[in-house]
């Protein structure tokens, strides 16, 4: 049986009151259920917050929005990967879009945090997308491909299945247009056998991202390749984010 991860990237919303009150009122609503895990990706003020108010739930982890590959030093505004996981984090997005195509994160960086990560014990979840422009040219596959390969540059087959990735098309991340079902389903299986020629033993966990809400969630996980969704917007109000996760 598939083990559906619901990932709740909060971006820059919620502070440390607000993720105590969402908390509170999102864990009265949904009880652990089996084969579901609820990741939740709060800002990196809000992570020791966030951390100690899902206390004591072992369906839900909290991670960090981003990390540095260094363990310490001079490098104003960043957070180490020692820093989050004193923090609370036993998972951290890499390379998600914004990241990419905001803030200049590149293919070659990404590899060096998913390989940090893994040698910390933390669970990457390396996000990987093409833009519109990118798709209407018929390169999305290379597209993905590329950044999977670079992503997965350090690692080796034995721990491919301690990735996590996260299909989310440029396009429609915050623009209120998603991938079909079946093209969502179309990358993950591309993506999918690129891991079994790199030597992957077993299922790695491929989300899906990219204007997921209630109205299409189901649609979206009734196809076999999903493990999951990484959401962003529909995951900021507790009622609303307790409706998707619970289907």
């Amino acid at each position: 049986m598939r083990r559906l991860i619901f990932a709740a990237n909060w971006k820059m919303h919620h502070g440390p009151r607000a993720a105590a009150a969402f908390a509170e009122k999102f864990l009265a609503l949904v009880a652990p259920a089996e084969g579901r895990d609820l990741w939740f990706f709060p800002p990196a003020v809000t992570l020791p917050a966030a951390a100690r108010a899902f206390e004591g739930r072992a369906d839900v982890r909290v991670g960090a929005q981003h990390v540095h590959w260094e363990a310490k030093g001079a490098y104003t505004g960043e957070t180490s990967i020692p820093l989050a996981q004193e923090a609370g984090a036993t998972t951290a997005l890499v390379g998600h879009s914004e990241r990419r195509h905001l803030f200049g994160e590149t293919d070659e960086q990404t590899g060096r945090k998913v390989a940090a990560l893994l040698a910390a014990g933390v669970t990457p979840v390396l996000c990987v997308g093409e833009k519109l422009e990118e798709r209407e040219a018929g390169q999305t596959d290379a597209v993905v491909l590329r950044q999977l390969a670079a992503g997965l540059a350090g690692v080796d087959a034995p721990h491919l299945e301690r990735v996590v990735i996260a299909y989310e098309p440029v396009w429609a991340i915050g623009t209120g247009r998603n991938a079909t079902p079946e093209d969502a389903a179309a990358v993950h299986r591309v993506l999918r056998r690129e891991l079994q020629v790199r030597g992957a033993r077993g299922r790695v966990s491929i989300l899906y991202g990219g204007s997921v809400n209630a109205a299409n969630s189901v649609a979206l996980l009734e196809q076999e390749e999903l493990d999951g969704v990484l959401v962003g917007g529909a995951s900021l109000d507790p009622e609303v984010w307790a409706g998707i996760v619970r289907r």
